[in-house]
């Protein structure tokens, strides 16, 4: 089987005010979960990798020795692709000049930096750990050390964030030269401590009128600097589209190791318990610490629509009368014929695919087309 490879590190120094993902600051666990994170792949069995993505957390807050084990013992379990993309997130403030030289020793070769915002103020909002100057600093480190595929995160939508804010923090970033580049407006999820400020009245969402000025501006500038918008939140240079995000939406399978990761063989998804003790105790017992679901036809269809209409390509119409039966087809086309009417879908040589317009209001189009 070939498929991708995700291992989540949950580690952080500190969390994120708006982070909804499964993290713990509890460091001391790092050498014994590395050691479970190598117990479970020989667990999974054999699979040929042609991605790899360590993910989190703060994958940066492994040490070198960690990272050494981890991948000494990815390329032990696993048939690795000569030619795989292997990507490590990590913390601006993490990558000294050494960090740097050691992430290409282990053979990571495409770095996602959280960047977040060029601003240190949003940057003390969001308790992030580093400040501006560091992130440029890192980016000329990983520069240096001879990384070639560099992907930033920017985020937007801040409370009392300005258009000339946010066209700030795009020309600083389109200065870095980064290769690829993933934007995502401020998100209020529920039992983070940005949420809670949401609920006292301290903090205000960004309005739909704002955000939309936001985002346009965002597409139209990456575009005039040639990055190819190829999905909804994400830019690329030309041949530096992410392939391994580029798997989840277009069906490939994905192994997850690790505390609260997926995995996902075509038929069956499978979900790793969200608990670090548990996590390390089952895989210490020669157990996979999951829950699995079986999908269905319906299933399968629902994870189409919410995928491949993230994409720039969007959905080939073929490809639902083939895969699924003439009757799906014919419901997807009746349920787009408002979205349709209103411009924010369109059919092209044969794909159903989201306007500028359609992507603004991407969660009601997609709700609109799953079926229940």
């Amino acid at each position: 089987m070939m498929a991708g490879l995700y291992i989540h590190i949950p580690f952080c120094q500190r969390r994120c005010s708006y982070c909804g993902f499964f993290s713990t600051t509890a460091l001391e666990c790092r050498e014994a979960y590395v050691d479970a994170l190598c117990h479970e792949m020989r667990l999974r069995g054999d699979a040929t990798i042609r991605t790899i993505y360590l993910g989190g957390g703060t994958p940066s807050l492994l040490k070198p020795s960690m990272l050494r084990q981890l991948f000494t013992n990815i390329n032990e379990v696993f048939a690795v692709d000569p030619e795989a993309e292997v990507t490590m997130e990590c913390n601006p403030d993490d990558v000294t000049d050494e960090y740097a030289r050691v992430l290409c020793e282990v053979g990571v070769n495409r770095v996602s930096m959280g960047i977040q915002t060029f601003s240190d103020d949003r940057l003390r909002f969001l308790n992030r750990r580093h400040d501006s100057r560091q992130a440029m600093e890192a980016f000329g480190r990983l520069r240096h050390a001879g990384f070639t595929n560099i992907s930033v995160d920017l985020m937007f939508g801040f409370p009392g964030e300005t258009l000339a804010d946010w066209h700030d923090d795009i020309d600083r970033v389109l200065a870095l030269g980064m290769e690829h580049l993933s934007a995502y407006s401020l998100m209020y999820e529920e039992g983070t401590p940005l949420y809670r400020l949401l609920e006292k009245g301290e903090v205000d969402e960004v309005d739909d009128e704002t955000y939309l000025s936001m985002y346009e501006m965002l597409v139209e500038a990456l575009s005039k600097a040639g990055y190819e918008h190829y999905e909804i939140s994400n830019f690329a240079l030309p041949g530096f589209r992410s392939r391994h995000n580029s798997s989840y939406w277009d069906g490939t399978p994905y192994i997850g190791i690790g505390a609260g990761a997926h995995s996902y063989d075509g038929d069956v998804r499978q979900s790793n318990v969200t608990d670090l003790e548990r996590y390390m105790e089952a895989v210490s017992k020669d157990s996979l610490p999951c829950e699995v679901e079986v999908l269905t036809l319906t299933d399968h269809y629902n994870d189409m629509v919410t995928t491949a209409l993230r994409t720039k390509e969007g959905i080939c119409l073929s490809d639902v009368e083939r895969k699924f039966g003439r009757a799906f087809l014919d419901d997807m086309m009746e349920n787009s014929q408002p979205h349709l009417d209103a411009q924010r879908l369109v059919v092209e040589r044969g794909f159903l695919h989201l306007t500028l317009k359609g992507i603004a209001l991407s969660d009601m189009v997609m709700s609109d087309l799953v079926r229940v």
